[in-house]
């Protein structure tokens, strides 16, 4: 995820990162401003005509191609922002679970506080990783709990984890007389995991309907397509710059509504799920191994 300054205006104005679709789209631009260029060539030279009724067209067709935009962007927006709320859910939970069992565990039961350390830290590592698809455990921390063999071999890796955090969090529970009934008191905590991975993989996998997705990107194509012809017997060799732009204009807000509508892959804009995660890692070791 890319951070700035959004007051910098001029900064932002003139900066081209490379995830902008300003960048991505150039190349595109610059052929279609040489079809524009040639249309209106031959409209001038052969067919030195007016008509002006033919903007009727585009001014009604670019009203509606707004209206599905904004709601592509902002039904694509709604999908990043519940994710990090998601992921804002999931550090919460993990530092109100694990304060909770450093009240639980003895100060003396290293072992334990160090196993619940892991299982937990480990758990948004393999979420992340869950979410991008990706078989990469290099900073997967393995014990004598969460054995490296089982784990690999599951086929669900979040829900292997968080079945050993349960286990391990009620057999300390048992074996400990002073806290035999506080399990109750973290339930909800160690529900929560699960709930939260099931949401992520709801967002992830329910993507944008295909018939809606490939009708914006027809009709798009139809009103810039058509521009060339009805700009280029108007406004003549103007049109090359407003094609251009009403272009860049309209696929810069599908290819943003495309980026964001996932937002647990490693896109510029995309959710920082690798500082969340390091965040977990960080604020739970400092609660239960002071």
């Amino acid at each position: 995820m890319v951070t700035y300054n959004p007051k910098d205006w001029f900064k932002l104005i003139v900066h081209f990162h490379k995830s902008d679709t300003f960048r991505i789209l150039f190349p595109t631009m610059l052929v279609l401003g040489l079809i524009t260029g040639g249309v209106c060539f031959v409209e001038k030279k052969y067919l030195n005509i007016e008509v002006p009724s033919l903007t009727i067209f585009h001014q009604i067709l670019g009203f509606i191609i707004s209206m599905v935009l904004v709601f592509r962007i902002n039904t694509a927006y709604d999908r990043w922002w519940e994710g990090r709320k998601l992921w804002g859910s999931l550090l919460n939970n993990s530092r109100n679970l694990s304060i909770k069992l450093n009240a639980f565990i003895p100060e003396n039961d290293f072992h334990s506080r160090k196993e619940i350390y892991l299982l937990i830290s480990n758990y948004a590592l393999v979420l992340k990783n869950h979410l991008r698809n990706t078989r990469s455990f290099k900073l997967i921390k393995f014990s004598t709990t969460l054995k490296k063999q089982a784990f690999l071999n599951a086929e669900h890796k979040p829900n292997y984890i968080a079945k050993h955090l349960t286990i391990f969090i009620i057999n300390a529970c048992k074996n400990n007389n002073n806290t035999q009934n506080d399990y109750l008191i973290v339930s909800d905590n160690i529900n929560q995991f699960t709930e939260i991975c099931g949401a992520c993989e709801r967002i992830k996998h329910t993507p944008i309907p295909y018939s809606y997705s490939i009708f914006i990107k027809k009709i798009i194509f139809l009103y810039i397509i058509t521009m060339p012809i009805t700009f280029g017997l108007t406004i003549g060799y103007w049109a090359i710059p407003i094609v251009m732009i009403m272009f860049y204009a309209f696929a810069s807000l599908e290819l943003i509504s495309e980026e964001i509508e996932d937002p647990f892959g490693t896109d510029s804009n995309d959710l920082p799920l690798d500082e969340i995660a390091e965040k977990i890692k960080i604020n739970t070791k400092e609660i239960l191994l002071p």
